[in-house]
């Protein structure tokens, strides 16, 4: 009875178990084995031991791409996956309800687009000829064209990834900001509090927390993130926004070096885990996660 018991909740786990295992547990093991191996376009198995993570730091290519993938991710997420996501929730939380929403329904926007269309929305935003949004602009004030995408690859992948990025975090601290008790704020305009003093007294240490989570989360998505780059920039011109994930990527699928590519995937991993550490041990995780205590005089 006693066995039937404590059966039944693995029982009903089941499915999710088995799905996490088929999708998750057997990628990440095949990936770290693959780490060791040359595989090409053959699909051999040969085992070279650590070769590949040897020939990494020989990579004529590497420091461009770590460059690359530390500005690509810090200025995104500071100045839109953080930053801008916080400013826009402080704001429209300061707001009527439906003037709220109808400004977070707009960022809201561009998630809902499709990868492809959002992408070539960027393109057609500055497209390097007349007919691109940014030169018809400049035209108005008679401003020859400019090709964008090669003086200024980077800022617009930054663009176009923090302007969807936004959103995530919007969300989340704008839940978190609603959760807070009115009589917090209440008691602080009693008290002549000014708006500026009730977000930097009242609002952001309660929702630190959330802060934390979005910040280690959006870092770890924008690491491995790659999609609107290679839409829109495929890592050019002349590897300029060729990021870490993107470059795994182009050797394992487009050059078909699947072992060199696992590597490099293995090595991206370790350090989305030591970024992770690093932001918890930055907010004070421990202190967070510790059991209230009740103080009596």
């Amino acid at each position: 009875m006693g066995f039937r018991k404590n059966f039944k909740p693995f029982l009903f786990l089941s499915p999710m178990i088995i799905v996490v295992f088929l999708f998750f547990i057997i990628p990440v093991v095949l990936t770290i084995v693959l780490a060791f191996t040359n595989m090409d376009y053959s699909f051999k198995w040969n085992f070279v031991g650590l070769q590949n993570f040897k020939d990494i730091p020989s990579d004529f290519i590497i420091p461009r791409v770590v460059s690359n993938t530390f500005i690509y991710t810090f200025l995104t997420l500071g100045f839109f996956n953080v930053g801008m996501a916080l400013v826009i929730s402080l704001l429209t939380t300061s707001l009527s309800d439906k003037i709220g929403s109808f400004f977070r329904t707009l960022w809201m926007l561009p998630r809902l687009t499709p990868s492809v269309v959002y992408g070539l929305l960027w393109l057609w935003i500055f497209d390097p000829t007349e007919y691109g949004l940014m030169n018809y602009l400049r035209s108005l004030v008679s401003l020859q064209p400019q090709d964008w995408l090669y003086s200024s690859p980077m800022l617009i992948i930054i663009l176009a990834n923090g302007f969807i990025g936004a959103s995530m975090g919007m969300l989340v601290f704008t839940a978190a900001i609603k959760a807070i008790p009115e009589d917090y704020f209440r008691a602080a305009k009693i008290d002549g509090a000014s708006w500026f003093m009730i977000v930097r007294k009242i609002t952001l240490p309660l929702i630190k927390w959330h802060i934390l989570f979005v910040t280690a989360y959006q870092t770890l998505s924008l690491l491995a993130s790659f999609e609107y780059i290679l839409i829109i920039t495929d890592g050019g011109p002349v590897y300029r926004t060729e990021v870490w994930a993107l470059y795994t990527y182009h050797n394992a699928f487009a050059n078909f070096r699947f072992g060199y590519g696992a590597a490099l995937s293995v090595i991206l991993v370790v350090i989305g885990v030591v970024a992770a550490l690093v932001y918890m041990k930055f907010f004070g995780f421990e202190t967070l996660m510790a059991k209230p205590r009740i103080e009596v005089d």
